[in-house]
């Protein structure tokens, strides 16, 4: 049904005026260029995306993403993305229900968000799971996640075990399954804990820039878990996850930088040596 869609509005442009299509090509590449997300499966491998959309940037992502949104679901889902970080959460429900019902997987685990804490919608579990099982059904990490995190599906007990089966398959290409599937080895939840197969996970997933797996890259070098242990390669991962905004990242370099704590009688930290 996608290329079908997007095939019968390539024709029309083309029939209409090469001009006009040519615009909204370009209106695609702007609201990607500022409010792509980068676990969103319909994201094209060569947009980098970025998890927050800057301040400065929503306005043009509104835009931009809006003309695109014609023709383009995954502009649909970044229109609702923008709106959201504009505080437009009406607007970016809307987005997000046109988005979903064109097949948008994140838009479906946006919307279960929504639902699962009642932010802008009436809370309503049992929507939440219904759009967590469509996503997860379609190979979405976060839809699987988000799934085995309210419980599973038909409302019993959450199952990590489904869920690493679930991971396994999107993780074959997606960094965000990559990731999460990383993170469930590395704690041994819905079977064996192994760090080996959970840094390789991780290293292929920091390889396409994802912010999480890039720390934990990090963390594992400095550690030596599932690898070689690596002060100056872990500090590099830290940097590059850092770089693009991930928090336990920008606290991880800083305890790199003043690694000694010093303590009075009571056991409260007075301050940090650093280098």
């Amino acid at each position: 049904m996608r290329k079908l869609f997007c095939g019968i509005a390539v024709a029309i442009g083309v029939l209409v005026s090469p001009v006009l299509a040519h615009a909204q090509s370009a209106d695609l590449v702007l609201c990607d260029r500022v409010a792509a997300d980068p676990s969103d499966p319909d994201k094209p491998a060569e947009v980098r995306g970025t998890p927050d959309i800057a301040a400065s940037d929503i306005a043009t992502a509104i835009k931009y993403c809006k003309s695109a949104a014609n023709t383009s679901r995954r502009a649909m889902y970044q229109l609702g993305r923008a709106y959201a970080a504009n505080r437009q959460t009406p607007e970016a429900v809307a987005a997000w229900r046109k988005a979903a019902d064109k097949g948008s997987t994140s838009a479906m685990v946006e919307l279960g968000v929504l639902y699962g804490t009642g932010a802008g919608v009436a809370r309503d579990e049992a929507q939440a799971r219904k759009l967590f099982e469509r996503a997860a059904q379609a190979g979405n990490p976060r839809g699987i996640s988000n799934l085995a995190a309210l419980g599973g599906g038909a409302g019993g007990p959450a199952d990590p075990a489904r869920a690493r089966e679930l991971l396994s398959k999107g993780a074959e290409t997606n960094a965000e399954a990559q990731y999460q599937l990383g993170m469930m080895l590395a704690e041994g939840d819905g079977g064996a804990k192994d760090d080996v197969a959970a840094r390789a996970l991780f290293e292929k997933a920091a390889a396409q820039n994802h912010p999480g797996a890039l720390e934990r890259m990090g963390a594992f070098a400095q550690q030596g878990r599932g690898g070689a242990k690596d002060s100056g390669a872990a500090k590099t991962y830290y940097e590059r996850a850092a770089a693009l905004g991930d928090e336990d990242a920008k606290k991880a370099l800083e305890r790199l930088r003043c690694p000694y704590t010093i303590k009075d009688k009571r056991g409260n930290v007075v301050t940090n040596l650093c280098f």
